[in-house]
């Protein structure tokens, strides 16, 4: 199995180079500095300015990556929320599907069913179209449901 990880690095440091400095400055330095010293240095990839940002051809890594910045260090405290109220409808998600199909008797599904619906409700979605570095923001905003 192939690390795409170095590869990932790179695209994460070629995209930051048409995000606003005080944008980047939010990032630890020590994580820019350890995606320049793991990156694939021999790895070409080069933003085509032409193209919006969600036709980009990207890793997937290279989008996790980047969701993670934007949770973490780019997102309102709102936006933040809704971010963790999607991660934690998705996992429960997952979780009902692993116990429907290993047969896993749960003890109150109604409360869990409601609770997913509660939170399903609490996400509002909205696009706008700006700059580069908008589009940016505004395709993680779409992959969280914002």
């Amino acid at each position: 199995m192939e690390n795409k990880y170095p590869k990932a690095y790179k695209e994460v440091i070629e995209i930051l180079k048409y995000v606003p400095k005080e944008s980047v400055d939010k990032i630890p330095q020590e994580m820019l500095e350890m995606f320049k010293a793991k990156m694939d240095v021999n790895y070409d990839f080069k933003i085509d300015t032409n193209k919006e940002f969600e036709e980009q051809i990207l890793l997937e890594e290279t989008k996790a990556i980047l969701a993670n910045i934007f949770r973490d260090y780019w997102a309102t405290p709102s936006q933040r929320k809704e971010i963790e109220a999607k991660d934690r409808y998705e996992m429960q998600k997952i979780e009902e599907e692993k116990m429907k199909k290993y047969n896993i008797d749960v003890f109150n599904q109604k409360n869990n069913s409601k609770k997913i619906e509660e939170e399903k409700e609490e996400l509002p979605a909205e696009v706008n179209k700006e700059k580069f570095f908008d589009k940016i923001i505004n395709f993680f905003k779409r992959i969280f449901n914002i």
